[in-house]
C-alpha cells in the first residue's frame, strides 16, 4: 500500500462529525480529501469547517476522481449496497458505515465484489478495537470466570419525542431499516459477541411493533448459540419505561457484566471477590478502528472487523428477524 492513502466520504452527516470524521485527519497515513452530501451546501459546509479541499453532491465524481484512494460509506444502510458496488468497480478500498446493509444478502454481494477484486473491505463495527470490550475479551481468554456458560443482553429505551411525534425518521422506517432500532443498535452487540465468543452457528427469535409509533418492528427477543456451546439471549425493547442497557456473560466461575452503549464500568464477579474496571472511550470513538485499518492495509495487523464478519452479524440479525 502506498505510505499515504487518501479517503473521500459518502454521506458527511452526524455519524462523521465527531465519532469518525476526524479520526481520518488524525490518522498518520490516512489523508481526507473529499466528501459528498446530496446537499451541495451542505457538503461544502462540512468540508469547509473540517478543512477538507474537495466537496461533491455525486457520489460518482468522489468514487472516480483518481485521487481518492478509499471510500467511506456514511450514508443510511438502505444504500450501502449500490455504492459499495460502485467503489468495488472502481478498484478501490471501501469503509462502509453499520449496519453493512439491510439484509444478508446484500452483505454478500458486496463481499464478493470486493473479493472478486481483491480490493480490503471494512465495516465500522468499531467496538471490536475499543480498550474496555478487549478487556472483556482478555478476562474471557484468561479463563476468570471459568467454562463460559451463556450471555444475555437487555436493551431498553423509552420511546423519544421524534418516535410520538410521528416525524420521519429513517431508523424507523421499514424499507430501510425493518426491524427499527434493533438493525441500528443490536448489531452492534450481537457482532460483538461473535468477537468475543466465536461465530454464532444458529439463531430465531419473535418481533413485533408493540406500539405502532412508526413501521418498522419495535420488540425483538432472540436467542442463539455460538460454535463454542456458548448459549446467547437478549431482548430489545424500545417501547419501555426506563432506559436499561447490560450484558451479562456467565461462567462456570463467575461473571462479566457490562453496557454496550453506556461508559459504565466493567464488573468482574468470582469466588475473590467483586472487581470494577473504568476504561473510557476515545473522544472519537472510531478512532482505535481506524488506525488498525492503517496497521491492516500495511501488513502489521489483521482487522477484526471486516466484510467477511459483517456479513456473519447480518446472518444472525436476520435469522433472529425470521428472514431466513
Amino acid at each position: 500500500m502506498k505510505q499515504t492513502i487518501k479517503w473521500g466520504i459518502i454521506g458527511c452527516g452526524n455519524v462523521t462529525e465527531v465519532k469518525s470524521g476526524p479520526a481520518y485527519k488524525m490518522t498518520e497515513g490516512f489523508e481526507l480529501v473529499a466528501v459528498m452530501r446530496r446537499n451541495l451546501a451542505l457538503a461544502q459546509n462540512y468540508a469547509e469547517r473540517h478543512n477538507i479541499p474537495r466537496f461533491y453532491d455525486d457520489a460518482d465524481e468522489l468514487i472516480n476522481n483518481p485521487e481518492v484512494d478509499a471510500v467511506y460509506i456514511a450514508t443510511p444502510p438502505d444504500s450501502h449496497h449500490y455504492y459499495a458496488i460502485k467503489v468495488a468497480e472502481a478498484g478501490k478500498i471501501c469503509c462502509i458505515e453499520k449496519p453493512m446493509a439491510p439484509n444478508y444478502t446484500e452483505c454478500v454481494q458486496i463481499c464478493d465484489a470486493f473479493e472478486k477484486r481483491d480490493l480490503p473491505l471494512f465495516v465500522a463495527y468499531y467496538r471490536r478495537s475499543l480498550p474496555r470490550f478487549n478487556k472483556v475479551k482478555f478476562l474471557l481468554e484468561e479463563h476468570t470466570i471459568g467454562d463460559v456458560r451463556y450471555i444475555h443482553w437487555t436493551l431498553t429505551r423509552t420511546p423519544s419525542e421524534k418516535d410520538q411525534s410521528k416525524d420521519y425518521n429513517w431508523r424507523t422506517d421499514a424499507k430501510i431499516a425493518p426491524a427499527g432500532y434493533f438493525d441500528d443498535l443490536a448489531s452492534h452487540g450481537l457482532d460483538l459477541f461473535a468477537y468475543l465468543l466465536g461465530d454464532i452457528k444458529e439463531a430465531s427469535g419473535i418481533s413485533s411493533n408493540q406500539q405502532q409509533l412508526y413501521t418498522a418492528k419495535d420488540a425483538v427477543s432472540g436467542s442463539w448459540v455460538h460454535h463454542s456451546g456458548v448459549m446467547g439471549s437478549g431482548t430489545w425493547n424500545f417501547g419501555a419505561y426506563e432506559r436499561e442497557d447490560k450484558v451479562k456473560i456467565i461462567g462456570s466461575d463467575g461473571e462479566i457484566s457490562f453496557s454496550i452503549f453506556l461508559e459504565e464500568p466493567l464488573t468482574l464477579i468470582t469466588n475473590s471477590g467483586i472487581k470494577e474496571f473504568v476504561i473510557d472511550n476515545p473522544k472519537h470513538i472510531q478512532q482505535y478502528y481506524i488506525e488498525n485499518m492503517k496497521k491492516h492495509l500495511d501488513g502489521t495487523l489483521q482487522h477484526s472487523s471486516t466484510g467477511k464478519t459483517a456479513a456473519h452479524t447480518a446472518w444472525v440479525m436476520d435469522k433472529i428477524l425470521g428472514k431466513l
